[in-house]
């Protein structure tokens, strides 16, 4: 969006400037260039200062105007450089250079960082979302799902509170996300405001040439006393030997422009997406409800003829708080607190550097956007529906461990395997497919 207006920006330059500046814009065409080209380097993430280029590129523009003012005179690059350091204050351009300075330093600041970081968003979605699931949760799906059909209860399906705690237990370190997540989401809606009001980004970048002529124009109108201040700052520069082709001729005026702004276009977009974002603010630890719907579990309306894990009937255990510290004493799936998956974790540092970005974007100030992830994949393995695996609840006590009940005794795993092959790439579909559908909403 923001960079099809500055290509439409450029376009509107390329089409009213020749017939506008004549020489000025014909002699100098590149100069433009260079700077909707510099801009589009920053949008795009290359680590250049915006304000530097801007700089520049006035500081060219008041050389190359000065010149075709004054062709009767030989203008040295010394006395070029003498005029520069004079221009904060004779402001041969009026306001326009600072007041664009100011504004598109915010708007390309704030635009920049929010595609960032629905960059960083949608990457850790996809980093996280390979991430393998464990032997010990690869088990507890099993049961979960496919224990029922071994005991001839295939109409059952598992009881809400059940299928919420093996999810818990499952996707415990991604949940340890959820506070990152919810920041960054936090820090894009701030910075999305920026897009919004009477200096918004649209206006600010949409309107750039008009801005470029608006400065020229200004000098145009002021030629005289601008040059009566650069001679008294800088002295009277030598008549030029050289025949002069005269000054350019060509009318003055600012350029005819179609400057008119997508206003209600603009505002519904930044509120679908500040409506995308608010949605998938808890989508870490809303994960376990959205797997554990209504498809998969018997819901909250029969609680006592649903499969608890054992036989069709109430369960009891408590549901687990989120995260992984929450998972100690998880009656379903065994997790190991000490061990944090290390390729979360630093999707968890990720987050917490865009964040901090957006932050800074949010107040104005520039910030580095090179990124520092690796693609890092945790692993893990499954097996089939052994005897220890269907009927039996995790204990952290051997002693008060309730006893086992197998789902189909003696029967040497036939037929176990073949069922569980089917039943696992479903079980990482549906895990994966939540991940895809928060990877769209944030590619949105």
């Amino acid at each position: 969006k923001r960079n099809d207006l500055l290509n439409k920006s450029e376009k509107a330059l390329y089409d009213t400037f020749p017939s506008t500046y004549g020489e000025l814009y014909s002699q100098n065409v590149k100069l433009f260039k260079d700077l909707y080209s510099e801009l589009r380097r920053y949008y795009r993430g290359s680590n250049i200062n915006l304000e530097e280029a801007l700089n520049e590129f006035w500081t060219r523009l008041l050389e190359r105007l000065f010149k075709l003012m004054n062709p009767q005179y030989h203008i040295t690059d010394e006395y070029l450089d003498c005029m520069g350091k004079h221009s904060e204050q004779h402001k041969p351009f009026g306001e326009v250079p600072r007041d664009l300075k100011l504004k598109a330093t915010r708007a390309f600041i704030a635009v920049r960082s929010y595609v960032q970081g629905l960059s960083v968003g949608s990457d850790v979605v996809r980093k996280v979302s390979q991430v393998s699931l464990s032997h010990e949760c690869t088990r507890a799906i099993m049961k979960l799902v496919y224990c029922p059909y071994c005991r001839g209860m295939s109409s059952v399906k598992p009881c809400n509170n059940y299928c919420h705690n093996v999810m818990k237990g499952c996707l415990a370190n991604q949940a340890d996300l959820d506070t990152e997540w919810r920041n960054l989401i936090d820090s894009m809606l701030l910075v999305a405001d920026r897009f919004d009001g009477p200096s918004n980004v649209d206006t600010v970048i949409g309107t750039i040439h008009t801005r470029i002529a608006e400065a020229i124009s200004n000098m145009q109108e002021n030629r005289e006393s601008i040059t009566a201040k650069v001679f008294q700052g800088c002295g009277n520069p030598k008549i030029s030997t050289k025949a002069s082709s005269g000054e350019d001729k060509k009318r003055r005026g600012k350029a005819v422009t179609d400057d008119k702004s997508s206003g209600l276009g603009l505002e519904k977009l930044v509120s679908d997406a500040k409506g995308k974002l608010r949605d998938i603010k808890d989508y870490w630890v809303a994960l376990p409800s959205t797997l554990c719907n209504e498809k998969i579990t018997s819901g909250s309306v029969n609680e006592d003829k649903c499969w608890n894990g054992m036989a069709k009937g109430r369960y009891l255990p408590e549901v687990m708080g989120d995260g992984l510290a929450n998972q100690i004493n998880n009656p379903e799936v065994e997790v190991d607190i000490t061990k944090p998956d290390m390729t979360i974790r630093q999707q968890i540092m990720q987050l917490k550097i865009m964040t901090n970005r957006l932050r800074n974007a949010y107040n104005g100030n520039d910030v580095d956007f090179q990124d520092a992830s690796d693609d890092i994949s945790g692993s893990g393995s499954g097996d089939g529906c052994p005897d220890e695996v269907c009927g039996k609840r995790l204990s952290k006590n051997p002693s008060t461990r309730q006893p086992e009940v197998h789902a189909i005794p003696n029967q040497s795993g036939r037929g176990v395997n073949g069922a569980s092959s089917k039943f696992l790439p479903s079980s990482f579909l549906i895990f994966l497919s939540v991940a895809v559908i928060a990877t769209q909403y944030l590619r949105r």
